[in-house]
Order: structure tokens, then C-alpha cells, then sequence
């Protein structure tokens, strides 16, 4: 039996119209069950504690569990593709860290396009790397680091958590736009560079506050150079780096993203909850004290950031010469 064209194209349509109505539905009763956060890297660091800290008030605000799995390996490279590859529905989540905006410059290929694969929801921090020494190095300055460096070229070793980190990176950029020549020691996760950094087989390092910020409270390290454009209350009496070298600024950025085709009704939900989640006093008060500036702000605000980082880091990836290990 023939139907009526008319009828045809009025079912034709309402064929085509009912994935868009199901996933509007999806997105209107999101989330039905628990939602995890993948972290790139181990407990312990700063991306871990970020995602933790606030997810038991996500999981408050969303009415279902949030929990956090952490994936190490390959700079992060395993738990990005885990998310790009997940289901777009809002249930797998990544914490967007500095190694997201290095790699593609970092490594030749990868399986994913950051940019392209990973949909902005929410900016959540910036944390700023602190210029640290070993006490036996004769400078108390930034300037009096950079005399000396040029003077002994070689002869002082930067240390790092690994090719491509925030703390490399640092390094890197400070090399190139001061003209020092130091040889540059990566270790398996800053944790592991602390023990030689305090004894003196490495002289400098550019960590991140939180991991730093008791040892120069205790004198074992001398702080010379906050890495943010602006002194930090942590820190009131540190001069920042760029003081000295106009314009120098490095600090890990800190978000989350979903899979591409995520819908919009989802991101937008996520990211008023990630929002309202900065501002709770608690986590504000807990946030500050690491030294960390609370951003916040829309999803296209984020893909803003996440442009310019991943712009800033390319040139120093080819300055430096740098290849994934």
C-alpha cells in the first residue's frame, strides 16, 4: 500500500525530529547516575586535589555520586582519550590540566585533536610556579640567579616532574626568554625531585605553590621568583619573576572538559554547578591558600584560555627543541 506523499514526508520528519527530542530529554533529566571525573596523573597533585575537593559539593548540587579516577601515563595522553572516546553525555568528565595545551605541540602524533575533541565546560583555577633554588646557590635574587647562570653556563641543573609538565614548561620559558643554559633533569612526578632538589644534586626548579610553598617556608629552599604577573597573599614579601623579566608569567591552568557533541543543555548545567561550587566559602578559603587564583566564567571563556595556553606553549615546545620521551 502507497502512502500519500504528504503523509510520507510528515513521518519522514517526525523520524528525523525524534533523536533531537530524545536528547533533549536526555539532557533535561541529566544526571541519573553517578558522574566521574578522570584525572590525568596521580593522587596527590594539584589536578587530584582539585577534582576531590569539589566534588563532594558537585555531588551535593547534583543530586548523584561524583567520584574521581585517576589514569596515569603518557602526559595525560591515557585519560584524555579515555574522555574523547567516551559517550557525549555528560557522565565523563576530564580534569584539563597544563600537559593538555603541550602535547600537541609535544608529540607528533596523538589520537585526538584537544582543541577540536574536547568541549570547554568550566575554568576552575590558575595555580603560579615558583622559581626555587637549593640553598648553596649564590643568588638571592632573580637578577643574581640570571648573573650567575650566564656566568656558569651548564653548570646549574633545572629539575622537572617530567618532559612537557607545568614545571618543565616553566623552566623552559624562563631559558628562553633570559638566554641562561641550563640542562634540564626530569624526574617521575615532582615527588621524586624534591630528595635530590634539597640535597643539592639539582640546583633549580620551578614548581608549582602547593608543592613548594612548605619548603620555603622552612628555609630548605630559597624562593626567588613568583611566576604569576601579580604577588600572591601566600607569599606577600616574593617579587614575581616578571618584575625582572617583563612579561614573563607561567602558571598551571585548571578546568574540566567533556567529549565533543556533549549537548549544550548538559554543559551549560555543569557549568553552573562547577561555578556555584568556586564560590562556596570552604573551598574558596581552601583554594587561596595554595596560592591559587579562582576563575570560573562560561564555557566559551574557558575555550578562550585553552586557545592562548595551547598558542603560548607551542613556542616554547619549538624554541626549546623539546620531544616527548
Amino acid at each position: 500500500m502507497k502512502l500519500p506523499r504528504r503523509r510520507f514526508l510528515h513521518l519522514a520528519a517526525g523520524a528525523a525530529a525524534f533523536p533531537a527530542v530524545s536528547r533533549i530529554a536526555r539532557a533535561q533529566a541529566y544526571p541519573t547516575r553517578p558522574v566521574r571525573v578522570i584525572v590525568g596523573f596521580a593522587p596527590g597533585g594539584a589536578p587530584d586535589i582539585v577534582a576531590r575537593l569539589l566534588g563532594p559539593t558537585l555531588s551535593e548540587r547534583l543530586g548523584q555520586s561524583v567520584y574521581v579516577e585517576n589514569r596515569t601515563g603518557a602526559g595525560s595522553n591515557i585519560a584524555t582519550e579515555a574522555v574523547v572516546n567516551a559517550e557525549p553525555d555528560g557522565y565523563t568528565l576530564l580534569l584539563v590540566s597544563p600537559p593538555n595545551f603541550v602535547n600537541a605541540a609535544l608529540y607528533d602524533k596523538l589520537n585526538y585533536n584537544f582543541i577540536r575533541d574536547i568541549a570547554p565546560v568550566a575554568a576552575l583555577i590558575r595555580v603560579p610556579n615558583v622559581m626555587e633554588v637549593n640553598p648553596a646557590v649564590p643568588a638571592n635574587t632573580v637578577p643574581e640567579f640570571i648573573a650567575y647562570a650566564k656566568a656558569n653556563p651548564d653548570k646549574l641543573n633545572m629539575a622537572s616532574g617530567g618532559i612537557g609538565t607545568s614545571v618543565h614548561m616553566a623552566g623552559e620559558l624562563f631559558k628562553m626568554m633570559t638566554g641562561v643554559r641550563m640542562p634540564h633533569v626530569p624526574y617521575r612526578g615532582v615527588g621524586a625531585a624534591y630528595p635530590d632538589l634539597l640535597a643539592g644534586q639539582v640546583q633549580v626548579m620551578f614548581d608549582s605553590t602547593p608543592g613548594s610553598i612548605e619548603f620555603i617556608r622552612s628555609r630548605r629552599l630559597r624562593a626567588l621568583g613568583l611566576a604569576a604577573l601579580t604577588r600572591s597573599p601566600v607569599l606577600p614579601d616574593l617579587p614575581t619573576i616578571a618584575e625582572f623579566v617583563p612579561g614573563y608569567e607561567s602558571s598551571a591552568l585548571h578546568g574540566v572538559g567533556a567529549p565533543r557533541n556533549t549537548p549544550p543543555e548538559i554543559i551549560e548545567r555543569l557549568n553552573k554547578e562547577f561555578n556555584a561550587a568556586l564560590s562556596e566559602p570552604a573551598i574558596r578559603a581552601r583554594l587561596i591558600d595554595m596560592g591559587a587564583t579562582l576563575l570560573g566564567g562560561t564555557p566559551a571563556e574557558f575555550g578562550k584560555l585553552v586557545a592562548d595556553e595551547t598558542e603560548k606553549w607551542a613556542k616554547v615546545v619549538k624554541f626549546a627543541g623539546i620531544k616527548a620521551s
